[in-house]
């Protein structure tokens, strides 16, 4: 208020008409004081026009800015003229403008991403489809020379439906996360069993690949707060991505340690690992990278994405870390949380 310009002259102007009415009653007072009273109002009211042409100037400035901003020019920013009333104003605008801009670029980000998995999922789904179709019509035309190749053929066709089946699967599982579906059963879990129970489910695919088997279980139980299928589901996922694409190292390992906040459980292999630009895209969904990990081939590119999204919903962590040839670890952690714990579902 002491500031305030306009206020201030607003006084001084109705000090100066006390003095013209003071010197009218005293009219001995003399002319020259009176004229001078007389310039001082005149200068103060011209000061209040160009105060206030100012003033509307900016507003007008202002408003011409703002509705830039609306027709899409987000870079647009209001400045300051250094008047005190309206900083405040131009400075909320501008945090509003901010913050458009930021939402159309997430947009834009999330619109490229939605263009991305709807060509990856089409993809996906069409080669798979294309082949089975392909080598049914082959048995239903009798190309097929014997019943090994017949077999063959249907070995085939059901390799290519249960992959597309794990694909839908995913894609499923993948929209009840993003529409917040999933119902997360809290309770208490032992993680070192959790591990070992997800681990025997791929003993068959290891003894086939002639892959050894390296652990670190701790026989003491590990106890957390965390939902039984979710869990189970973060291990698969990690356990599969290793077998995939780091069988050429013939070595997977499966470490679960723990930490005075939380159990961490590393799921490593010595493949061809992946390259520097692709470490942080992998936990993205569709994401295949050029030349590490075999380009990911014939994989949804979504499991890690499932993984990475459950793992948040457990308060906890997920990190990749990888030398090529040497060592490629996919690690997340889960807090010690109280048995109060209520799982975020949102």
């Amino acid at each position: 208020m002491k500031n305030d310009k306009v206020l201030l002259l607003i006084i001084f102007q109705f000090v100066i008409l006390a003095g013209v009415c003071i010197v009218d009653i005293n009219a001995h007072s003399g002319d020259a004081l009176k004229w001078s009273l007389y310039i001082i109002l005149f200068l103060i009211s011209t000061a209040f026009f160009i105060l206030r042409f100012r003033y509307f100037t900016q507003l007008k400035r202002m408003n011409i800015e703002i509705r830039r901003a609306v027709d899409g020019n987000v870079k647009t920013r209001l400045l300051t003229k250094h008047d005190k009333e309206l900083n405040e104003f131009v400075f909320s605008i501008n945090e509003l403008v901010e913050q458009l801009e930021k939402i159309q670029v997430h947009s834009i980000k999330s619109e490229k991403a939605r263009k991305g998995i709807l060509s990856g999922i089409s993809h996906d789904i069409r080669t798979p489809l294309t082949s089975i179709i392909g080598y049914v019509d082959a048995l239903k035309d009798d190309i097929a020379a014997s019943e090994v190749e017949k077999k063959a053929y249907i070995e085939i066709i059901s390799r290519k439906a249960n992959g597309l089946k794990q694909l839908l699967d995913e894609l499923f599982h993948l929209a009840k996360i993003d529409a917040d579906e999933i119902t997360l059963k809290a309770e208490q879990l032992d993680f070192a069993e959790i591990t070992r129970e997800s681990l025997i489910e791929f003993l068959p695919d290891l003894k086939k690949e002639n892959i050894e088997l390296k652990t670190v279980i701790p026989e003491e139980k590990c106890i957390i707060t965390a939902d039984h299928l979710s869990l189970k589901r973060i291990v698969g996922n990690l356990i599969k991505n290793a077998l995939y694409y780091g069988r050429e190292g013939k070595i997977l390992g499966i470490e679960l340690t723990e930490t005075p906040k939380d159990y961490q459980l590393l799921v490593w292999d010595q493949g061809p690992g992946i390259a520097d630009k692709d470490v942080i895209h992998v936990f993205e969904r569709m994401y295949r990278g050029n030349q590490s990990r075999n380009q990911l081939y014939g994989r949804s590119g979504l499991g890690l994405s499932i993984a990475k999204a459950l793992v948040e919903k457990h308060h906890g962590k997920i990190w990749v870390e990888s030398i090529p040839w040497e060592r490629t670890a996919f690690g997340f952690s889960i807090p010690k949380h109280p048995l109060q714990l209520e799982l975020r579902n949102n």
